[in-house]
């Protein structure tokens, strides 16, 4: 069996989801990044060096008490498959997938804290956990942080802080990440507002898979975008605290629906759910859109006989290389529309049955 194969027989830990808000808050994401000290940055490496920071690096993240027993993954011996399928987990960027020179990937096995090394930087460090747990994200990247300090040494300047490729990321090099089931601010046209406003706070808003992916699903990803000047701390406080803000908005906005609509509400999650059940061709746009009216359904109680922990799995079950790598073959995307109506009719069959 490969190690993309022992990651997908299970889902990742973080798509378990929980109680709340778990609803409008799929994840919570930190990425620390991080060079050696008087060592190239990748993009003006060589081949050799390359090698060798992935050696290091590899060798003190098995030194580390938080990665024990963690995968080691060879993204550049990879196929196309398998590396997307890594992106379709949020495991590694698109920018590292397209990459042709050495990078690996050491990975938790229940996927909550990876290590990408030689993307843009020598290592970026990730933390991901379901709901709004940003500072449960943060203990656990900063004290892997702190074991890694240990076995390496880090390119850090006094004055500036953390030393990285991208003047953008030089500071804490502190990246902080909530993504936002926000189907009511989309459906009363309030989302553009929003997205205007957490832009002029310094916010970056993009889609589910980060820098130039599409809006799917209702899914917003929110980032901070200043790492310089601010503690870590006050980063990952400031953008919960703007989160919080979002999801006030996004809950009037359902009571708004509820209030002046809520039949024809009603019905479009019922439809939603009974295209699901039903359908034999889904695209993977059309299905995250029905999956987000299902969701918002679980969300306001009412569909009560589905579990966030499934729909979440849905989400990256049915993206395009998962379902070719579960069949073992290459897919048109006809051929993959209707595996992927299949594999959610059987997931929701068999969610009714453990109902």
């Amino acid at each position: 069996m490969s190690m993309i194969d022992r990651l997908i027989e299970r889902p990742a830990k973080w798509l378990a989801g929980g109680k709340g808000q778990d609803e409008m808050v799929l994840s919570s994401r930190i990425r620390l990044a991080r060079n050696l000290e008087r060592v190239p940055f990748t993009n003006s490496a060589d081949e050799a060096t390359l090698t060798k920071v992935r050696e290091d690096v590899e060798g003190a993240v098995k030194e580390c008490f938080s990665m024990k027993g963690s995968l080691v993954i060879g993204v550049s011996d990879l196929d196309d498959v398998d590396r997307n399928i890594l992106v379709e987990r949020h495991l590694i960027s698109q920018e590292m997938a397209k990459s042709s020179h050495t990078r690996s990937l050491v990975v938790q096995k229940d996927e909550r804290l990876s290590v990408m090394i030689n993307e843009e930087d020598h290592l970026r460090i990730q933390s991901i956990e379901s709901g709004l747990s940003v500072g449960k994200a943060y203990k656990r990247i900063d004290k892997l942080d702190n074991e890694l300090d240990e076995h390496l040494r880090y390119a850090f300047n006094e004055k500036f802080g953390y030393l990285t490729a991208c003047p953008t990321n030089v500071g804490t090099g502190l990246r902080v990440s909530v993504m936002l089931h926000l189907p009511g601010l989309v459906h009363n046209k309030d989302i553009g507002r929003v997205i205007d406003g957490l832009r002029n706070m310094k916010l970056t808003v993009r889609g589910i898979y980060g820098e130039g992916s599409e809006f799917m699903g209702n899914l917003f990803q929110i980032s901070n975008s200043i790492t310089l000047g601010l503690s870590e701390t006050d980063t990952v406080s400031n953008l919960e605290g703007h989160v919080k803000k979002v999801l006030d908005f996004e809950k009037k906005a359902r009571e708004l629906l509820l209030k002046k609509a809520r039949t024809l509400l009603e019905d479009r999650i019922w439809r939603a759910y009974g295209i699901l059940r039903s359908a034999r061709l889904l695209s993977s746009k059309e299905a995250m859109s029905l999956i987000s009216a299902v969701r918002m359904g679980v969300g306001l109680g009412i569909i009560t006989d589905i579990s966030l922990p499934v729909l979440n799995e849905l989400l990256i079950m049915i993206r395009p290389m998962h379902l070719q790598k579960l069949h073992g073959r290459l897919m048109n995307p006809e051929e993959r529309d209707r595996v992927r109506a299949d594999f959610i009719r059987a997931r929701l069959d068999r969610n009714e049955k453990e109902a």
